[in-house]
């Protein structure tokens, strides 16, 4: 029992010996300023001392080598001089230690993470890639999630032309810019307690006038009508959900998209479109041009990699596209731009439509506003879907596997690159893996960095 006791001791010390070492690590800005404030101290000190006629520093030389020759005349020096350094580094390694306790806990950190390695990991996502990521929808926040494990600088530029289900009745009867895309995106890439996104993304289910909204809905609307804007209720919702990066709507008007139908018919409304049993030829919305936010564009011209998809097309991607100053400044940038196909084709969306169908949708669109020049360059599209019975399901709700004839893409001009996109976990709906998702892009990424 002792000999155990003894052994866990041992080993707990030898733990929290190798995390104070590892403070020595390069890479995380805080021994230099330690250093920098510890020279301050001796300079401060050293002017104190001249300032009282240098007497305190003859007082504790003098003091100081008085206790040390009353150690040596019990111990030798090859005895007193390792034992005073033993003791002098456990002093700093445990003040060390119990210091950077103290910060952890004002800080709040998780009570499971060493401050040491949330600082390295905030290091190294702060060194990550500055990405723009553009659509809406689940496909966004999905993307989202992965992305915030390799990267800090993320903006997310999100549609809001939504008119159903929640926003569309806070839209309708407060006037405000449907928020259910952008509330997703926030707590997609929130780094908050999980009980904090928890109650962001909860949905009432009964209560009258309640049933039906989530509470992140109502806040971010309630917000809009304090602050006078929805960019600044995002900023305020951002603070309090500790989101990694930004999220910015792609126009700060009251977009209302319409669609017109094969048959000749138009259909208005973000919902209706969704609906639409007949193909889609082209959509638009009023008013014709929305302007883009500062934000968005700016976000645009620093990006290092664009990033549009996945999502729906014509409701999720299509509509951000149709800002025009957003397709020029993404048609100006130099950074890769990757379009990123969902997996399964939509039914009364994209019925039939291949990876080469939604792209030639997305340039037959562009057409349409007089935009030749390609908008992406790069496509990432999933491997050949696996037989399964989650298929089979969504085979039987009209939806197919959207396949990628990937020679005919090249052909076209087009980078195409294909990976395992949905993951290996069982999971109720077939969608992006957003780890998978994540490191097929940074592949990606990386592949044309090296390139370059």
């Amino acid at each position: 029992m002792r000999r155990s006791f003894f052994a866990s001791s041992s080993f707990h010390l030898y733990l929290r010996f190798k995390r104070a070492i590892r403070w020595l690590l390069p890479g995380l800005v805080v021994k230099r300023w330690m250093l920098t404030s510890g020279l301050g101290l001796l300079i401060a000190l050293i002017g104190a001392s001249i300032w009282a006629d240098l007497r305190p520093i003859y007082w504790v030389v003098e003091i100081l080598f008085w206790v040390l020759g009353f150690i040596t005349t019990f111990l030798p020096k090859t005895i007193t001089g390792p034992l005073v350094v033993c003791i002098g580094i456990s002093l700093l390694v445990w003040g060390q230690s119990r210091s950077f306790e103290s910060i952890k806990q004002a800080l709040g950190s998780k009570k499971d993470t060493f401050l040491l390695d949330a600082l390295r990991a905030k290091r190294k996502l702060n060194k990550g890639p500055n990405i723009v990521a553009i659509g809406g929808g689940t496909g966004l926040s999905s993307l989202l999630k992965g992305l915030k494990r390799y990267s800090s600088r993320i903006t997310a530029i999100v549609t809001v032309a939504d008119d159903g289900g929640s926003s569309g009745i806070l839209r309708r009867e407060l006037g405000v810019q449907p928020p259910g895309d952008i509330r997703n995106c926030l707590a997609a890439l929130a780094t908050e307690e999980p009980l904090i996104k928890r109650l962001f993304q909860y949905r009432f289910s009964s209560g009258s006038g309640l049933e039906g909204h989530s509470f992140g809905n109502l806040f971010l609307s309630a917000l809009t009508a304090i602050t006078g804007s929805l960019e600044t209720a995002i900023t305020a919702s951002s603070k309090v959900l500790a989101v990694q990066g930004q999220v910015v709507p792609a126009t700060n008007v009251d977009v209302r998209l319409w669609a017109e139908l094969e048959n000749g018919d138009r259909i208005d409304g973000e919902s209706a479109i969704g609906r639409s049993q007949v193909p889609i030829v082209r959509i638009g919305c009023d008013p014709s041009k929305p302007p883009a936010l500062p934000r968005a564009i700016e976000a645009i011209r620093n990006a290092e990699i664009i990033l549009i998809g996945p999502g729906s097309l014509y409701t999720s991607i299509l509509p951000n596209l149709l800002v025009p100053e957003i397709v020029a400044e993404i048609q100006r940038s130099k950074a890769p731009k990757l379009y990123i196909c969902n997996l399964m084709t939509q039914p009364g969306e994209t019925d039939g439509l291949d990876v080469s169908g939604h792209v030639r949708a997305i340039e037959a669109q562009l057409a349409t506003r007089g935009i030749t020049k390609k908008v992406f360059n790069s496509i990432l599209a999933q491997d050949e879907l696996n037989h399964s019975k989650l298929v089979e399901y969504y085979k039987s709700k009209g939806a197919e596997p959207v396949l990628c004839d990937k020679y005919d893409l090249v052909n076209k001009g087009y980078n195409v690159y294909q990976a395992s996109l949905q993951g290996q976990k069982v999971t109720p709906t077939l969608r992006h893996d957003p780890k998978n998702l994540a490191l097929a892009i940074m592949r990606f990424y990386r592949k044309y960095k090296r390139e370059k």
